[in-house]
């Protein structure tokens, strides 16, 4: 005979056990300290000045009007 479960405990575990999983996603993905945020801010700010200066003068004028 089988293991008798408790539907609702299972479900319970499964849910929390998905909350665990994606707690750990959002340390990964938010979890930065505030140097490290403000690096990823100054490099994408410095590679959009770069792509920005490369434009060419006729695709500008494209672009505004």
């Amino acid at each position: 005979m089988g293991e008798i479960v408790n539907l609702r405990r299972a479900r319970k575990r499964l849910e929390r056990e998905k909350d665990v999983a994606q707690a750990e996603t959002n340390r990964a993905a938010f979890g930065r300290s505030k140097a490290e945020k403000a690096r990823d801010i100054m490099i994408s700010e410095q590679l959009k000045r770069a792509l920005d200066g490369a434009l060419r003068e006729d695709d500008k004028s494209e672009k505004n009007g």
